[in-house]
């Protein structure tokens, strides 16, 4: 699947040298302009000494993403920062209570990525809000813990996706955002392993599929950006997938990675899996089933 899943707002950086960040961190507000300013500057020593480094610290992110301590923040960073061609994240509401060395702060931003997909840069704009905790400590401000959404209650149209070209939208289609029709039947490839089967679908997502008793479950439709998880009951495995849909929804590309082998569980996300490409099979008039 296209590497779009929506992730940490506020992605994190292991083992940078130790650093001394200015006046950035004096006061909390400043310590989280700062954070928001270092991530849509892919700035990860800026990143890592604005954040504690406690090992059970535990946040939250969208599409129920749950991470504990640095390891599982990692990989999910430099993906992230690879992938996006350019961040922006401009904030749109900011208050802020303090009491002692404590902080905690409520915000409203929007999250937008720049993607290369092929000779085109795609734009998505993920309106958030994210609450969070940080502590003073040693006279600077760090971020503790934070837990992010969406600012619509309706998924389905929390993100809007265009060119970065402004290019015009094709006859018939629609200004406002509506959630794709992703019933039916699905051919699957395991890229890397040539492995293939098929999937059937409810108009959310949901359904069977041909390998190990398996069953998607779908937790987002947002635009082209398809999220969910995967269970295989006949070999006891679990995980994750992000697909990015083809504008006409006959196609998704992304990403599949486990989360739980067997008695194996807490495996981070989107660190041990592969790519995905699903199809729609067409019937001889030419329409997919």
């Amino acid at each position: 699947m296209l590497e779009l899943v929506v992730r940490s707002l506020l992605v994190l950086a292991l083992g940078f040298p130790s650093i001394t960040i200015a006046s950035d961190s004096s006061d909390p507000e400043s310590a989280i302009r700062r954070m928001i300013q270092a991530n849509a500057e892919k700035d990860l020593p800026t990143l890592s000494q604005l954040m504690a480094h406690d090992a059970d610290i535990i946040s939250y992110a969208v599409a129920g993403r749950k991470y504990i301590g640095w390891a599982e923040l990692e990989q999910g960073m430099r993906d992230e920062f690879v992938n996006a061609k350019k961040l922006e994240i401009p904030i749109r509401e900011l208050t802020v209570w303090t009491k002692g060395d404590l902080a905690w702060y409520a915000m409203e931003l929007d999250y937008i990525r720049y993607m290369q997909e092929g000779a085109e840069v795609k734009r998505t704009v993920l309106p958030m809000r994210e609450t969070g905790v940080l502590e003073r400590r040693e006279g600077r401000w760090q971020l503790l813990s934070w837990h992010e959404s969406f600012r619509s209650a309706n998924l389905g149209g929390a993100l809007s996706s265009s060119s970065a070209d402004s290019r015009e939208r094709h006859p018939g289609q629609s200004q406002s955002s509506t959630e794709p029709d992703v019933s039916g039947t699905w051919e699957i490839l395991e890229v890397e392993d040539d492995k293939r089967y098929q999937a059937t679908l409810d108009r959310n997502g949901n359904g069977q599929y041909s390998q190990h008793g398996g069953r998607f479950t779908t937790a987002k439709i947002a635009g082209r950006l398809w999220e969910g998880t995967w269970h295989q009951s006949g070999n006891d495995r679990e995980g994750g997938f992000e697909l990015q849909l083809s504008e006409d929804g006959t196609e998704a590309k992304g990403i599949w990675w486990y989360t739980r082998v067997g008695k194996q569980k807490n495996i981070p996300p989107r660190e041990h899996g592969g790519t995905y490409h699903w199809k729609k099979p067409m019937s001889p008039s030419g329409i997919a089933r």
